[in-house]
C-alpha cells in the first residue's frame, strides 16, 4: 500500500472471496443432504473462487501482454492497434498471495482442513508479512494452523531465525547483487561479447537468481522463526540436482508442489497413459512459465523444462541398457558429478530465456555462445570488460566457495542450528564476519549496485 494504496484493495478482495468460499463449502457440507447436489454446489463455490481470483490476477498481470499480442496479430491485416487509455501495473506479491489463498479453497473443498470462521486470523494467513511479497507459498495445513497456536518469545528461535536472516542478507548483498553486474551488462549488450563471455554471464545469472531468491526465502523463514512460526522449505540445494526432475524437487519447492497438487494431479497426473502423462507435464510447465511473467520468454522457459523431463523419461530405459552394456557404474562419484554437470548446463540454457528481455535476444545469445569460440576470454580480463574489477571477482570466488560449502553441509544437517549451539566465541566470530562482509563487500563496498529482488516482479 505504500507503493499504491488502491492495490491494497486487491489483497482484501482476494482474502474476502476465498474466505467466503471456504464458509460456503463448509455450509454446503452441513446443510445439503443429497450427495450429488452437495458435490455440485461445492464445485460451484470452488469454481467461483478460482474464476474471480484468477480473473483479478489475469487482468493485472496479463492485460498488457494480451493487448500486445492482439496488436501483433492484427497488424498484418491493417487493423489499427489497440491503445488502452490506462496503464496496468503489476501489484507487488499478487501471484504469491493469490495462489496461497486459492490453496486454502482447495484444501477446504477436499476436506483437508476445516473452514476458518475467524476472518482476522484467515487474513493473517493470507497476508503474513514475511512471506507476502515473494513466498514461500504456504499451505493452510501448515501456516493457518499455526495462527491458532499460542506464540511466546523463545530465545533459540530468535537466535536461529536472526542467523538465518543474516545468511540471507549475505547471499543477496554480497553475492547476488555483485554477480548481477556481469549478468546485466552481458544480457543488455550481448552483441558486444563472444561465446565464452556470454557463458560466463549465463553462469553468473544462475548464481544471481539462486542467491537472490534463496536469500529472500531464508530471510522470510528466519523472520517467521523469530516469531515462532515454521515456514515451508523453498530450496534444497537445486544445483546439486542430478536431473531436471530432481531440480524441480529442490527449486522453488512451494510453487512446484502447488502446481503438482492443484494442476498436474487434477489433470490426471502420472496415473494415465504415457502420452497423457507427457501432456499433463507439459501443460503444467507451460502454465508455470506463464505464472512467472507475461512474456513468451517465460512460456519457452517452462516449455524447455517440460521438454527436458519428457525426453529424459522417454530415453531412460535406453540409457539404462547402454550403461549396462558398457558396464558403467552409475553409483560412482564421477558419474554422479557428470549428471549434475549436464543438469546444470540444461538449466542454464533455459535460464537464457528466463533472463533475456525478449525472444530475439535469447536466440541471439545462444547463437553467439555456440558459434563464437573464444576461450581466450578467460585470460583477457573478461570480467573487467563486463563491468567488474579483479577485487570484485575475488570477492565472488570467495563468497561462492563459502556458499558451496554451506549448501553442501545443509544437505546433511541443520548448519545454522549447529552453529548457534557452538561456544560463544566461535559463533560470535562468525556473526561478526558475516556482518562485516555485508557492510564492506556490499552496501559500503566498491563494485556494488543495489538490485531489486528478482521474484518481486512476479
Amino acid at each position: 500500500m505504500s507503493w499504491n494504496p488502491r492495490y491494497g484493495l486487491l489483497l482484501v478482495a482476494s482474502t474476502a472471496l476465498t474466505y467466503l468460499s471456504g464458509l460456503l463449502i463448509s455450509r454446503t457440507n452441513t446443510k445439503v443432504s443429497d450427495e450429488k447436489k452437495r458435490a455440485s454446489q461445492k464445485k460451484l463455490w470452488v469454481a467461483l473462487s478460482f474464476v474471480s481470483n484468477l480473473s483479478i490476477l489475469g487482468f493485472f498481470k496479463y492485460f498488457d501482454f494480451m493487448v500486445d499480442n492482439i496488436n501483433i496479430v492484427l497488424a498484418p491485416i491493417g487493423v489499427q492497434a489497440l491503445n488502452p487509455a490506462f496503464d496496468v501495473l503489476l501489484p507487488i506479491g499478487i501471484s504469491f498471495y493469490t495462489f496461497q489463498a486459492l490453496s486454502y479453497t482447495m484444501d477446504v473443498y477436499r476436506g483437508e482442513i476445516a473452514a476458518e470462521k475467524n476472518f482476522a486470523k484467515y487474513a493473517l494467513f493470507v497476508s503474513f508479512f514475511p512471506l507476502l511479497i515473494a513466498g514461500p507459498i504456504e499451505r493452510s495445513k501448515n501456516l493457518l494452523v499455526q495462527v491458532h497456536e499460542k506464540h511466546y518469545f523463545n530465545y533459540d528461535n530468535a537466535k536461529n531465525g536472526l542467523l538465518l536472516m543474516l545468511w540471507g542478507f549475505f547471499q543477496k548483498i554480497v553475492i547476488a547483487d555483485r554477480v548481477a553486474i556481469i549478468a546485466n551488462n552481458a544480457f543488455e549488450s550481448y552483441y558486444m561479447y563472444g561465446g565464452f563471455y556470454l557463458i560466463i554471464a549465463v553462469v553468473m545469472f544462475a548464481i544471481q537468481i539462486y542467491c537472490d531468491f534463496a536469500a529472500y526465502s531464508d530471510i522470510a523463514f528466519g523472520a517467521a522463526k523469530t516469531m515462532g512460526f515454521r515456514a515451508t522449505q523453498n530450496f534444497r540445494q537445486p544445483y546439486f540436482a542430478a536431473s531436471i526432475r530432481d531440480f524441480w524437487h529442490r527449486w522453488h519447492i512451494s510453487l512446484s508442489t502447488w502446481f503438482r497438487d492443484y494442476l498436474y494431479i487434477p489433470l490426471g497426473g502420472s496415473r494415465c497413459s504415457r502420452l497423457k502423462r507427457y501432456r499433463n507435464l507439459m501443460i503444467t510447465f507451460l502454465v508455470s512459465g506463464l505464472w512467472h511473467g507475461a512474456s513468451w520468454n517465460f512460456v519457452i522457459w517452462g516449455g524447455l523444462h517440460g521438454s527436458f523431463q519428457i525426453i529424459g523419461d522417454y530415453i531412460k530405459p535406453y540409457k539404462e541398457k547402454l550403461y549396462e552394456k558398457l558396464k558403467i557404474k552409475t553409483k560412482l562419484l564421477p558419474f554422479k558429478l557428470g549428471q549434475i554437470l549436464i543438469t546444470f548446463i540444461l538449466v542454464n540454457i533455459a535460464w537464457v530465456f528466463f533472463r533475456a528481455p525478449d525472444i530475439g535476444t535469447s536466440f541471439g545469445i545462444l547463437r553467439r555462445i555456440f558459434s563464437i569460440f573464444n576461450p581466450g576470454a578467460f585470460f583477457e580480463g573478461s570480467f573487467e570488460m563486463m563491468g567488474l574489477s579483479n577485487r570484485g571477482i575475488l570477492i565472488i570466488l570467495a563468497s561462492v566457495f563459502l556458499l558451496f560449502i554451506v549448501d553442501y553441509l545443509r544437505r546433511r544437517f541443520e548448519v545454522f542450528e549447529k552453529l548457534s549451539a557452538r561456544n560463544f566465541v566461535f559463533r560470535w566470530a562468525v556473526y561478526i564476519l558475516l556482518a562485516v562482509a555485508i557492510m564492506f563487500f556490499g552496501v559500503y563496498g566498491s563494485d556494488y549496485v543495489q538490485t531489486q529482488f528478482i521474484y518481486f516482479q512476479f
